[in-house]
């Protein structure tokens, strides 16, 4: 199947759309048509040079000119709200990339109008397709570790520590909806019910350790408790010196299970071992980059080599979606409802940072 046969397709942002969704999209079969910024001069050159035919600053004109039936947002969060309402009054599919809005009213707002308009609604957390982490889901929802009661999420990075690093300039911006909860903690919370269920309950503390004056913080950390009564940490900085440090564990009645590095292991009264990643949950080499000039900078090459080729499979999920045909694996397509999910936790998170660490119910 080539690479124009598929839908035609609306992408709203010049930095990750040009980056992320074009090549991701044209690898699933989408034929990307029009590319929607903010400023006309840049967004022709940065259509231009990622070979998308027309540029627009104007999602309602772009829909109405080209006749797109789907719309691709990766503009900053406080912007996704009126561009996902307008791309659903005009009855398009819409793929919204996440944090998916500002908070957990806007949210529901959304997937409800998304809901009324009968389209196929998706949210960008491509990591649902990670190797490593579909296994583990695997084995947990085989009962490879028993019940599981105790987990922890940690990772320290070095993106802030490190001036030489060029980063999406909404990671840190409190006025874009930015912060490191939503830059990295949606894919976490994401992963984490994916993985284990719904959050009952948490108390959080969202410091800012290096970013800027006024800033959005750079670090968050939760202890949660889920529905199915696991209790768990999860905490992060982008502010960290030296190398990344990362752990993933999860323990159950029968067994635990953890990541070292992308190998998944488990250790039980039968042993520790390593377990092996099914062939058909590989990722295929991502799509060769583009002739944006851009693709030389450290933002592109450090994080498209991580986001591209799970996010081709996201797509993929979208399309078939969209065209009425059976999913290709057991993954889940993250939709509007795992959107508003996230950011009824994310309101969590931010009322009990507000208040010195308080217990948030959410169920």
């Amino acid at each position: 199947m080539t690479a124009r046969s598929g839908p035609d397709i609306l992408v709203a942002g010049t930095g990750f759309g040009c980056r992320i969704q074009v090549p991701a999209l044209r690898a699933a079969g989408f034929n990307p048509v029009g590319l929607v910024g903010t400023d006309a001069e840049r967004t022709a050159r940065r259509a231009a040079d990622n070979d998308v035919p027309l540029a627009f600053t104007d999602l309602d004109r772009a829909i109405s000119e080209t006749g797109a039936r789907a719309v691709a947002i990766s503009t900053p969060p406080n912007t996704h709200f009126p561009l996902v309402m307008t791309a659903l009054a005009h009855g398009c599919h819409v793929l919204c990339e996440k944090p998916f809005a500002i908070n957990a009213a806007e949210a529901r707002l959304m997937l409800e109008a998304a809901e009324r308009a009968g389209v196929v609604h998706a949210l960008g957390n491509e990591f649902r397709w990670a190797p490593e982490r579909v296994l583990m889901a695997r084995l947990i929802a085989d009962g490879m570790i028993g019940e599981p009661r105790l987990a922890t999420f940690t990772q320290f990075v070095q993106y802030l520590a490190d001036p030489d690093v060029n980063l999406p300039s909404w990671w840190f911006d409190r006025n874009a909806g930015g912060g490191w909860l939503g830059a990295s903690g949606a894919h976490v919370i994401d992963w984490i019910r994916v993985l284990l269920g719904e959050f009952e309950s948490l108390s959080a503390a969202l410091p800012s350790l290096a970013s800027p004056e006024g800033g959005a913080e750079d670090s968050f950390v939760l202890r949660f408790r889920l529905a199915n009564g696991t209790e768990g940490t999860l905490q992060q900085t982008a502010s960290a010196w030296g190398p990344l440090a990362s752990m993933v564990r999860v323990m159950g009645t029968q067994g635990t299970i953890w990541l070292d590095n992308k190998a998944v292991w488990l250790a039980d009264r039968e042993g520790t071992r390593e377990v092996p990643i099914p062939p058909e949950s590989l990722l295929a080499p991502p799509p060769v980059l583009g002739r944006d000039p851009r693709r030389h900078s450290s933002e592109w090459q450090m994080l498209s080599a991580i986001e591209l080729a799970p996010y081709v499979r996201l797509c993929a999920a979208w399309r078939r979606a969209i065209e009425g045909a059976p999913p290709q694996d057991d993954v889940s397509m993250p939709s509007f409802a795992d959107g508003l999910a996230g950011m009824a936790i994310f309101d969590a998170v931010r009322a009990s940072a507000a208040t010195g660490g308080a217990l948030i119910r959410l169920a």
